[in-house]
């Protein structure tokens, strides 16, 4: 099984001026601006499944998405896709809005950026949010990390200040999108500590030498087992994020530097998150 764990979705009316005017310092490469369900359908073709969520961006990065739009992708189609809700903290029917993607469109999930919002994660208005999810067995994926949007605070995106969440709230699930880069090393070391925290790898592949280290600090702490696999399609593809995966290792041919092992990168690449995520997990016609 192959699961993308990070796929954004939007329609082209949900795109503002501002997010084109941004993306020459997201990435070296070519990569595509649309995101809309038949886009995403297409560029998952070589995976089982895919989590997709809206982000409600509009004010960072400038994409305002929405909830309805992640449901209908996933009503569309049902074997392929896993939607997750987007909050926004500081809307005053932020939990209203939870409340409904889940109980009436069916979403499973939660995602949400710190650093995009400008909401830290201690923040009393994600209490709610927080006992909402383990109330309702829901993961909260969260943007851990730096980004490129002049406006949002590098702060919020620090691994570190998801341990203090994690202990207060030993029952949710909490996955640490990104591995925090560039403190890849500090989610790491709160990946291992903490039993209801874990990591993925997307996004990471193009920067190799950073991707290499971080990979060589999951296996020595041994927590490969926690680590999956995601694209944050469409700022990268499947293809290329496998590629970069598996020819990892082509970065340090004839040093004496340590070699990520094919159990190490198959572990990652066919991770299964419904097994760690859910008691119950969605199923093929979720």
């Amino acid at each position: 099984m192959i699961c993308d764990c990070h796929v954004n979705i939007w329609n082209d009316a949900h795109v503002k001026p501002s997010f084109a005017a941004q993306l020459g310092r997201v990435r070296s490469g070519q990569f595509g601006y649309k995101a809309d369900a038949d886009t995403l359908y297409q560029a998952m073709a070589s995976v089982d499944r895919a989590i997709i969520f809206a982000l409600r961006y509009g004010d960072s990065i400038g994409i305002e998405s929405d909830d309805e739009t992640t449901a209908a992708a996933v009503r569309k189609y049902p074997g392929k896709f896993v939607g997750f809700a987007y909050v926004d903290p500081r809307r005053a029917d932020a939990l209203s809005l939870l409340r409904h993607a889940v109980e009436d469109l069916g979403l499973r999930g939660v995602k949400y950026g710190p650093i995009y919002n400008g909401v830290p994660l201690e923040d009393p208005r994600m209490v709610p949010i927080y006992n909402y999810c383990m109330a309702n067995d829901l993961p909260l994926t969260m943007h851990m990390g730096t980004t490129y949007t002049r406006d949002s605070p590098i702060d919020l995106g620090r691994p570190i200040h998801v341990e203090p969440i994690a202990r207060k709230y030993p029952r949710l699930k909490l996955i640490m999108a990104h591995m925090g880069h560039p403190w890849c090393e500090e989610a790491i070391v709160v990946i291992r500590k903490q039993p209801n925290v874990y990591g993925e790898i997307s996004a990471l592949f193009y920067r190799p030498w950073q991707f290499y280290n971080m990979l060589v600090a999951v296996q020595e702490y041994k927590v490969t087992d926690k680590i999956f696999f995601g694209t944050d399609f469409p700022f990268s593809s499947v293809e290329e994020s496998i590629k970069g995966l598996r020819a990892i290792n082509h970065l340090v041919e004839g040093t004496k530097l340590p070699v990520i092992s094919p159990a190490s990168i198959d572990a990652i690449l066919h991770s299964n998150p419904f097994e760690h995520w859910w008691h119950r997990p969605p199923t093929l016609a979720s």
